[in-house]
């Protein structure tokens, strides 16, 4: 029999941004329609209502410009990550087919480049979906957030040296757990260099567990949606792709982590970096759950991290993950205006889009999220407790005009009507207390049932035309989604609701739900993508996740129906990082134990981490298995083909507007 580890290859869910995916064909797929009489009709009114033709955005967006880049950053097999040229289509007045209101903010972040801050304090933005900040140390740079990707993060500090000195690193900030904060720190320095020069990682509490764990069990899925979110695979045009909200696009490079050497823990706690004082402040379970905030008093200069940005953000974002506590972060506004005021800072910056100067400025900013957090929860939380349903209080909440009208704070990455429902989903959950939502059918049953009470798909196509006709849009999507599910060979349905959900993104202020619409309908035209994840970009990542996340991912990942009455033990022996694990199937569960190997097991797996992480990602070769002395395997290798094949290998490419 063969080595068995020449077989033994899983899928891991991926580490991603909140999600992230390397999915699908290339961008530039198009084929979008043109704007409807409704859509311009609404698009005008929004123009209308709002002040946008207030440069004071744009003044702050342009403040401090030194340079900008121009070409390309490539990945190790010449796959462009970044074009810097791609999104110079957005300029000018809003066209039909984009929410002016976006727009506007597209072209905001549009403003990419090497920018002065104050002095000692620098941004490179448009190099990522996020910015790299560089304080300006004694002896060299601070680094602020390294970005998603290496590829990236090493572009953003040539460019910066190249204009501002070939200073080296003196120390690194994480502001949090997200992966577009600190994927790309091996384009910034080394684990070696870090050693060697004794460079600080800074890092909020509880930032390896989560950054490493963050979408490890149900990654596969959300990286799927967020390709919805991100627009990744959509053309970068005024019927694509113009934004994210927090930035342009994302780099889908390579992706690493540092652990930190020195964590903060407290409320107010400082610590001075290369001869610049910063104040620290922890502020887990908002925005991220581990995230931190500071302010540079020497420099009267305040840091918000991503609790703040210039948009709306996720209490769940539409991509999926845990649902994010609105209270908590108005809460920690109010603490920021506090120590805004304390520190007598001039400027805020942030790790997405652009900063503010000028403390009533500032103080207003904040503020205004203070207030769009906590009018959001409690005005739900009233509308909870007066018997509405989630659907129902979404269509009825609005911001009051006072918070309507600032900018900073409209919905352009997240979206006021999902973030009623995350605060619905955090205190009561997704069930809405209607029985007839306990145990309904799935999807395509109740399709089919509803297209045989309408009289067949073209009867609903036709009234769906109808529909799309009077500009009712939301309607039209209901009745072709039935459609297209119980009736998934009618064309005529896809091709409609393509081309409703581009009217629905056409009009959306939030970046997010246009590029979910605009996908979707990308999708009902040329179907679900056809590669998955690119797992070998999170190896240097994956390296540093503890075994037993794996193994937690692994367990949910056991086919259970195919495991029913199989009784099945595997030692685990990680060779050189002296780890041994018990695995046991029983009741069609998998579980697993740290401790001694079982005399009575079925097989015993011994391999490096390395190895096993490749199997874990399966990018495991050849070469790792079957060619490696470093795998060896002890009992039954059919046992032990036996339970591998249990484990399901989820390709990340199912269908979402389609069955």
């Amino acid at each position: 029999m063969h080595h068995p580890g020449a077989r033994l290859r899983l899928t891991l869910p991926s580490l991603l941004l909140c999600g992230l995916v390397a999915c699908g064909k290339t961008p530039g797929v198009g084929g979008g329609g043109d704007a409807a009489p409704s859509t311009l009709a609404a698009n005008a009114q929004m123009a209308k209502d709002l002040p946008l033709a207030d440069q004071q955005d744009f003044e702050d967006a342009r403040r401090g410009f030194i340079a900008r880049p121009g070409g390309q950053v490539l990945g190790p097999d010449g796959a462009v990550l970044i074009d810097f040229d791609a999104f110079k289509f957005i300029d000018g007045k809003a066209p039909d087919t984009v929410n002016p209101s976006l727009w506007r903010h597209a072209v905001l972040n549009a403003q990419i480049g090497l920018f002065k801050v104050v002095d000692g304090i620098y941004q490179l933005r448009g190099f990522d979906i996020g910015n790299m900040t560089l304080i300006e140390g004694k002896t060299g740079w601070i680094v602020v957030d390294t970005l998603t990707a290496r590829e990236s993060a090493a572009a953003a500090l040539a460019f910066a040296r190249q204009h501002l000195g070939n200073k080296p690193v003196s120390a690194i900030v994480f502001t949090h757990s997200h992966i577009d904060h600190f994927g790309g720190v091996l384009g910034v320095a080394t684990a070696e260099e870090v050693a060697a020069r004794k460079i600080p990682v800074v890092a909020p509490a509880g930032f390896m567990e989560e950054a490493t764990s963050e979408n490890v069990m149900v990654g596969t899925a959300m990286g799927r949606r967020s390709s919805y979110q991100f627009g990744k695979d959509l053309e970068r045009s005024a019927k694509g792709l113009v934004d994210t909200g927090l930035g342009k696009n994302v780099a889908y490079g390579c992706f690493g982590i540092l652990p930190p050497n020195q964590l903060i823990t407290q409320d107010r706690q400082e610590l001075t970096l290369d001869g610049v004082r910063f104040v620290f402040h922890n502020v887990p379970g908002a925005e991220a759950p581990a995230e931190l905030s500071f302010h540079l008093p020497d420099l009267k200069a305040y840091g918000g991290a991503e609790n703040l940005a210039q948009t709306m953000h996720n209490l769940l974002p539409v991509r999926g993950a845990k649902v994010r506590d609105a209270l908590r972060w108005s809460k920690y506004m109010q603490q920021a205006l506090e120590q805004v005021e304390a520190s007598a800072a001039e400027v805020y910056f942030g790790q997405h889009n652009w900063p503010i100067w000028g403390r009533e400025r500032i103080t207003d900013f904040i503020t205004k999220h203070r207030d769009v957090y906590k009018y959001t929860h409690d005005q739900t939380v009233r509308l909870i407790n007066a018997g509405r349903t989630p659907r129902e209080i979404a269509d009825e909440l609005k911001l009051p005009p006072s918070l309507q009208s600032h900018f900073g704070a409209r919905g352009y990455y997240g979206d006021l009507r999902h973030n009623v429902k995350a605060v619905y989903q955090h205190y009561l959950g997704a069930y809405d207390g209607n029985p007839a939502n306990l145990n309904p059918l799935p999807p395509q049953e109740s399709a089919k049932r509803y297209l045989a009470l309408i009289g067949g798909a073209d009867k609903a196509v036709a009234a769906a035309q109808e529909a799309f006709d009077k500009g009712e849009f939301r309607w039209a999507a209901e009745l072709l989604n039935q459609a297209v599910f119980g009736a998934p060979e009618h064309q005529g349905a896809k091709e409609l609701l393509a081309r409703t959900y581009e009217q629905l993104g056409y009009q959306s202020e939030a970046s997010t739900w246009r590029n979910s619409y605009l996908t979707a309908a990308m999708e009902l035209r040329r179907g679900a993508p056809d590669k998955g994840v690119n797992r070998a970009s999170f190896i240097e990542m994956l390296a540093q996740t503890p075994t037993e996340r794996f193994l937690e991912a692994m367990a949910a990942g056991l086919n259970g129906p195919k495991a029913e009455g199989i009784n099945l033990t595997i030692n685990l022996v990680l060779s050189d990082s002296k780890e041994n694990y018990v695995l046991w199937i029983e009741n069609a569960v998998l579980h697993h134990k740290r401790g001694e190997p079982a005399a009575q097991a079925n097989a015993t797996l011994t391999l490096t981490k390395p190895i096993f992480i490749k199997m874990m990602a399966g990018t495991a070769g050849v070469k790792d298995t079957l060619l490696s002395d470093d795998l060896k395997t002890a009992g039954s290798k059919i046992d032990l083909l036996r339970f591998f094949s249990l484990i399901d290998k989820a390709p990340g490419t199912f269908a979402i507007v389609t069955r």
